[in-house]
């Protein structure tokens, strides 16, 4: 039997690796079910995709799941694009899987919570982080497809309601490319004057809306300086976009008519200001007409004179009043001294001295004599009287008992 050589099990398993990356295998979509999901410290993603006959190892680099728009999980039904190889060591071969999307409706729907929950707890919903619309914008930036009823609808809108200053930027809404081209429209329109930027497409599916569902655009959003209405869809569908936008209108020409002012409106308030205004002044003037022919009265010369000697009969009863209560007032004060310097005369020494009493004094330091203890003889006193002072000197002092 003729051989084509021994190989080693590394030959060998290179040699199988070979034929499946040089294949047709290579760009494969592939559908099925995820199992045995690890999302490994090192950023890469290991699972295994499986239908009910056969299962596939795969493997998900950390730098293709950068762009991962939802999380895996167990029981997950998806579509992986990637292509076929051999893992050397083990010696099994498996899918690199560059890109993953969900497998059907209830899938997109899972994404879009997914990516709702994580958003919402990074406070990108928060009213706190809504920058408030400019009321009398002079420039509107607009992102949308310059195909279809969106654009024209808008451009009616707001040539009826307030004629402004248009900023077009033709944008990709649909399609594996709509997110990037949303994200470029929306940085483009930072870089310019615009006072708001309206973010529009019509109404569609999941699929159809899923641009305005992606990460980056969401957080291009959040970093946009210039406010944005996010105008997607119909009435009831709600996208990451909406919740994140400063405001959400439900359809392209809401928008419109958020982002400016309707001139009929203002014109009509401005009548009504006017007429109040115009009210208010008549008002104001009558007022001070009136006021006027009250001050003419008060100056008229028969009447001043009246006012005048009103007047001054009031101040003379104030005056008179004021006198009697004065004098009353002097005259208990003057009744109420006399009684304190009578309390003050008895016990005055001045009023012993007017009954005819003396008062002695020691020389020379005029020390009040009491006793005849208090002198010596040949010491010098002397005596007060009521009318001057006797100086004299002691002769003699007598001891005396008086009962």
């Amino acid at each position: 039997m003729e051989t084509k050589g021994i190989y080693t099990v590394h030959e060998f398993t290179l040699a199988v690796k070979r034929i499946l990356t040089t294949g047709q295998l290579n760009d494969a979509w592939i559908r099925g079910e995820i199992s045995n999901f690890t999302n490994h410290s090192s950023g890469h993603r290991y699972f295994t995709l499986k239908d009910k006959n056969s299962q596939l190892q795969c493997v998900m680099f950390k730098w293709y799941g950068r762009n991962l728009r939802f999380e895996l999980e167990r029981g997950m039904k998806v579509l992986v694009l990637g292509d076929p190889d051999v893992y050397e060591q083990k010696g099994v071969y498996q899918l690199k899987v560059r890109d993953i999307r969900p497998d059907g409706i209830g899938e997109l729907y899972k994404a879009y919570e997914q990516l709702k929950n994580k958003l919402a707890m990074e406070g990108l919903f928060s009213p706190d982080h809504k920058k408030p619309l400019k009321r009398f914008p002079k420039k509107i930036g607009v992102a949308t497809s310059p195909t279809g009823a969106v654009l024209h609808d808008m451009l009616t809108v707001l040539g009826r309601r307030y004629p402004v200053n248009i900023l077009f930027i033709p944008t990709v809404v649909q399609g594996d490319s709509a997110a990037e081209s949303i994200v470029s429209s929306i940085r483009a329109l930072n870089k310019t004057d615009a006072d708001i930027i309206i973010l529009g497409r019509g109404g569609g599916s999941i699929e159809d809306l899923w641009a305005f569902n992606e990460e980056v655009v969401a957080r291009a959003i959040f970093d946009s300086r210039i406010p944005i209405i996010s105008a997607v869809g119909h009435e009831t569908d709600f996208t990451i976009a909406d919740f994140v936008a400063d405001a959400r209108a439900p359809t392209p020409s809401a928008a419109a008519e958020i982002a400016v002012p309707d001139r009929l409106e203002l014109s009509n308030h401005i009548a009504r200001l006017g007429q109040r205004l115009i009210e208010n002044q008549r008002r104001f003037v009558g007022d001070r007409i009136s006021h006027l022919s009250d001050l003419g009265e008060d100056v008229d010369p028969v009447l001043f004179l009246e006012l005048l000697t009103r007047h001054i009969q009031f101040i003379d009863d104030l005056t008179q009043k004021q006198e009697l209560s004065i004098g009353r007032l002097v005259d208990i004060k003057k009744a109420s001294l006399d009684a304190n310097a009578g309390k003050l005369n008895a016990v005055s020494p001045l009023g012993t001295l007017s009954r005819g009493y003396g008062i002695t004094l020691k020389l020379p330091g005029k020390t009040l004599v009491q006793s005849i203890k208090d002198v010596e003889r040949s010491d010098e006193v002397s005596i007060i009287v009521s009318d001057g002072k006797i100086a004299c000197n002691v002769n003699d002092k007598e001891e005396c008992i008086w009962k």
